[in-house]
């Protein structure tokens, strides 16, 4: 039996080893959020995820990635936010695709917008608006935007219908949706405009899509990106035809825009209303992901943005585009295109009345919380 100094001893000696060891926990706490990781009974999570769910899911945190709670569905009060301060170790998994939508800040900058004269596939077929004569732009401010375009089960979950021409019950949700008009998106329900609509305001519907994400979410500054800060979130810092650092080398099949994206030639040919993700559109996040871990920039659906089509400005600081014409401004070109219409710079239109288009889809946007 040990003497009474003896486990006098011993007890000490574990107490400073346990001193020690949550010394050491409580450093290694430190430095991971730091890091912005906080280690919680042996798993990783996001630091900022620690405030996620408090005020009914919305917080005043901010990270470099916004994730948006849709699993309770439209019959939901509120959809709860988080914030991620970088991608999850496995990687984006089906639920990021799917029941969560992700976004990714993008920093404040400068770039030029357009693509040079000698660019292989530039649209010159106006020449008196200059399709894409490139010019300077600086966005003042930072902004959120989805990492991959809204999917139909994002869609269904916010609005409650499936209008996709893609349908198979087998792969419908991880697709993007498409078939949705710009009015669908932001103003009246009757697939018409609201007045007055933007440029002049930023207000949306109550009904619609971005509507119901601004009342659910608390976050205010939900809608579709400008023409500009799609153009310089596609790019991700580079000037090249793709975001990959690539030019084109043909103008319709092109080995570059096979890493990319879903287009004509990598499988968006023999496509019907049931078919596979094989043919048609793509399954989100297939493709090479652009710098910043943005996915689908190139092909897939053409993206709605807030801008009226009209010719560029000159040097521009935050621009919102004209007022005048009927058009809205689509990018990023489609499964059902060849690769020249599928470039970083490349422009399309559609009236924003088109609601039964199977090429045209949306990828979100959205301001910081506190941000004007």
């Amino acid at each position: 039996m040990n003497s009474p100094s003896k486990l006098k001893t011993d007890w000490t000696m574990l107490e400073k080893g346990a001193m020690k060891a949550m010394y050491k926990a409580k450093v290694n706490m430190v430095v991971a959020v730091i890091a912005g990781v906080a280690v919680i009974g042996g798993g990783v999570i996001a630091a900022t995820d620690l405030a996620a769910g408090e005020d009914g899911g919305r917080t005043a945190a901010t990270g470099d990635y916004l994730v948006i709670d849709l699993s309770e569905g439209p019959s939901a009060s509120n959809y709860p936010v988080g914030y991620l301060s970088a991608v999850p170790s496995g990687g984006w998994t089906d639920e990021h695709k799917t029941t969560k939508l992700v976004m990714r800040k993008i920093p404040a900058g400068t770039f030029t917008m357009g693509s040079p004269t000698n660019e292989l596939g530039r649209d010159i077929s106006m020449p008196s608006i200059g399709m894409e004569t490139q010019h300077t732009v600086t966005l003042t401010k930072a902004f959120y935007i989805g990492v991959f375009e809204v999917t139909q089960r994002q869609w269904e979950l916010v609005m409650g219908n499936k209008p996709s021409n893609f349908k198979n019950a087998t792969y419908y949700a991880s697709r993007p949706v498409e078939q949705v008009s710009y009015y669908d998106i932001r103003e009246n329900t009757n697939n018409s405009a609201i007045s007055p609509n933007w440029p002049t305001t930023n207000a949306v519907h109550a009904d619609s899509f971005m509507g119901k994400l601004r009342a659910k979410t608390g976050l205010t500054g939900f809608d579709l990106p400008t023409e500009s800060q799609w153009e310089y979130a596609c790019r991700a810092g580079t000037a090249t035809a793709l975001n990959s650092g690539n030019n084109l080398t043909h103008t319709n099949q092109d080995a570059h825009m096979n890493a990319v994206g879903r287009y004509f030639y990598n499988g968006g040919s023999g496509y019907s209303q049931d078919c596979a993700p094989s043919a048609g559109t793509a399954a989100v996040g297939t493709y090479q992901a652009n710098a910043w871990g943005l996915y689908d920039m190139h092909g897939n659906v053409w993206e709605w943005c807030l801008d009226v089509y009209s010719e560029y400005p000159g040097t521009v600081t935050d621009p919102k585009g004209a007022s005048k014409w009927a058009h809205r401004v689509v990018r990023g070109g489609s499964w059902g295109h060849g690769a020249y219409l599928c470039r970083s710079a490349d422009r399309g239109y559609y009236y924003p009345n088109d609601q039964y288009n199977k090429i045209v889809g949306l990828r979100v946007c959205c301001a910081p919380p506190g941000q004007p």
